[in-house]
């Protein structure tokens, strides 16, 4: 069940022992190298509400499966009971303790999962990683789960928790298996997820369709992308074009895997936001359907995009019917659908874009009365043509660039700019699937409750929406954190505690993550929402100032700042120190402290260069040389940083199974 809406209202020699000239591996060698809930008599009492609900509210099955994939040894002692919404309507949870076992309670299945993560990472002291199997470490241990001290009560203050941002079921999770996608869904929840964009298996709802409109399995297989490729599809910017293309039963299996994910994610209090149907033809569209108009869209990055039909046609309105159709019968219901008209740079042609747009949310209401329109703040999209056609009421912009631009850009204030639209607060920390540490946390911390405190706010949700999930597990939980804040909370203070969880109280530990917090998670909103690349992975010149072209040609944080994380975290007591959260995090700040060097040496290479001081240039270069390699077992050390482990779960593929015999 949705939750209810809320209405409008040059850099210096580094003095650290652990890198010279790259980070010492020697240095770094000595770190790296369930059963059911018991039966009880009476319903546990309610601890987050005012007014117990007279009977329970929504089954809590779906939370105990996931307490118990989690926590197993723990979940017999951890009871999950539901509770009535705060006075205000609003989602709430609850944590205490009831006859020497942990209760945890929530006014809905989201709101119960959050609080199970908040009392694993609060009281526990356990944090649940998005990023790194690592963190199931404690919780497999035997004995029984600490008890709190107190009762924790937290009431929402936005209904919508959006995870994922399209391109990320290319960047992340095309190959996914079950058993990953599972784990990724029970991580969302604890961390009160409760919609998940879910385009797996969207290729079989294309095809079915397309058969009643004049198309071959065949002839639509060579159209639609292979999996990696997808989320460009269906933002309606490329199609297929290399000889290689899904097998039948890759399309079977993947819808398959795609109906489990919906079911599980509906289990767990999420809502699965599926594709909508805007328009997107193959080639050959108008010769196959009289009466209908193809608008074509031209190319994009170099690629053919697919053809737009105008939504104003009859023919739209019978293809949009058959296109959810089956995808209800193939993914189930949901009431939430993700559309970009016209994604960054489409054509409208002599189709008026309002008229456009008010034909597609016709489509959708008429096969799915009273559902979202879910839409990206990127660019200019959302346009006010486009806005002026809909219903705003029944849309909802993730928005993409709320922490990207100063305070006087539209950024400050996105009910004007999208006309009292329903919009999530959103950020994309970063780009083309980077993993770089940091993001413009300290802004989210001042405008998400600055932008909620202004007048007749339209704001009611967060999105999280990097280009690939599965990094940065500060910048995930901060901003998943601040839908359940009554206020900016003490940035150092956050960090400090993110990093007990992480490990147990030290010192060093604390020390380590509120300098990242200063650096690294302290970038400025001037125009960029994620930290700067590395310049090992550039193509090779000695003037490079970055590896893709679309990230900062420049270091956004004092970089020799940072690198104390790295001395920090070296410091930190032994019995942490074979701790494996613990191995991941030092892995990955190291590696960011060589990523960040390489913009200090590329230069000094260059200077000797230009010099004709040959000595010194062959210095450098092998300097460069020799960090490279450091890098490269550094992250050798590390599973999540590996090809292997990635390629697992794509080992059915012939596109996973072509790279791993090379």
């Amino acid at each position: 069940m949705r939750p209810p809406r809320r209405r409008p209202r040059g850099l210096r020699p580094l003095r650290s022992a652990a890198v010279a000239g790259g980070i010492g591996l020697a240095l770094l060698a000595g770190v790296f190298g369930a059963a059911p809930a018991p039966a009880h008599a009476a319903e546990p009492p309610p601890v987050c509400a005012a007014t117990p609900p007279a009977r329970p509210t929504f089954a809590t099955a779906g939370a105990r499966g996931v307490v118990d994939r989690i926590a197993p040894a723990w979940s017999p002692r951890i009871e999950l009971a539901t509770c009535a919404p705060a006075n205000s309507g609003r989602e709430e949870f609850g944590i205490a303790r009831h006859k020497g076992r942990v209760l945890i309670s929530g006014s809905s299945p989201s709101a119960l999962l959050q609080g199970v993560g908040h009392y694993l990472k609060y009281t526990a002291h356990v944090d649940v990683s998005w990023s790194s199997d690592a963190s199931a470490e404690p919780l497999r241990l035997k004995g029984g789960p600490p008890l709190p001290s107190s009762t924790v009560t937290r009431t929402a203050n936005v209904s919508h928790r959006v995870l994922s941002n399209d391109t990320a079921d290319g960047y992340t999770n095309a190959y996914w298996d079950w058993d990953r996608w599972q784990r990724e869904i029970d991580i969302a929840a604890l961390h009160g997820v409760n919609e998940f964009f879910m385009p797996v298996g969207t290729e079989a709802v294309y095809q079915q369709t397309m058969r009643r409109f004049g198309y071959t399995d065949a002839e639509m297989r060579a159209w639609i992308p292979m999996p990696a490729h997808q989320p460009w599809w269906l933002l309606q910017n490329m199609s297929n074009t290399a000889d290689d293309q899904e097998s039948q039963a890759l399309i079977e299996s993947r819808t398959v895997l795609g109906r489990r994910i919906a079911d599980r994610m509906r289990e767990v209090g999420i809502e699965p936001v599926l594709p909508g149907y805007f328009g997107t033809v193959p080639s050959g569209f108008l010769a196959r359907n009289p009466g209908a108009a193809v608008v074509p869209q031209g190319t994009w990055s170099g690629t053919r995009r697919p053809d737009w039909l105008d939504p104003r046609t009859p023919v739209f309105g019978r293809l949009a019917a058959d296109f959810y159709r089956t995808q209800q019968e193939l993914f189930g219901s949901t009431g939430a659908f993700k559309m970009d008209l016209l994604h960054e740079g489409g054509n409208p042609g002599s189709v008026p874009v309002g008229e456009a747009a008010r034909a597609v949310q016709a489509a959708l209401d008429q096969a799915h009365p009273g559902a979202t329109w879910v839409i990206l703040g990127w660019q200019s999209n959302p346009t006010a043509a486009l806005l002026s056609g809909v219903d705003k009421s029944r849309m909802l912009i993730v928005d993409g660039i709320t922490d990207r631009y100063g305070d006087s850009d539209r950024t400050a204030d996105p009910t004007a700019q999208f006309g009292s639209t329903p919009y999530a607060f959103g950020a994309i920390w970063n780009f083309g699937g980077h993993t770089t540490i940091g993001a413009n946390a300290a802004v989210w911390n001042r405008r998400f409750f600055a932008q909620l405190a202004q007048p007749g706010s339209a704001l009611d949700g967060i999105a999280v929406l990097p280009e690939a999930n599965d990094n940065n597990d500060a910048a995930f939980e901060f901003l998943t954190e601040l839908a359940w804040q009554p206020g900016p909370v003490d940035f150092a203070d956050w960090f400090s505690r993110f990093a007990d969880a992480r490990y147990g109280p030290d010192p060093h530990a604390e020390a380590a993550w509120r300098t990242i917090a200063q650096t690294a998670y302290s970038l400025p909103a001037n125009g960029w929402s994620e930290a700067q690349d590395g310049l090992f992975a550039a193509q090779p010149s000695l003037t490079a100032t970055h590896a893709a072209s679309w990230s900062p040609g420049s270091m956004r944080y004092d970089s020799v700042a940072f690198e104390q994380a790295l001395d920090e975290l070296l410091r930190v007591a032994p019995s942490i120190r074979r701790t494996e959260l613990y191995r991941y995090d030092l892995a990955d700040v190291a590696r960011q402290v060589l990523a960040n060097r390489s913009r200090a040496w590329l230069p000094q290479i260059k200077a000797a260069y230009d010099a004709g001081d040959r000595p010194l240039f062959q210095r450098l270069s092998q300097q460069w040389l020799d960090a490279m390699d450091t890098l490269d077992g550094l992250l050798g050390s590390r599973p999540e940083f590996m090809l292997g482990p990635w390629l697992k779960y794509g080992a059915s593929s012939k596109w996973a199974s072509r790279i791993a015999m090379g």
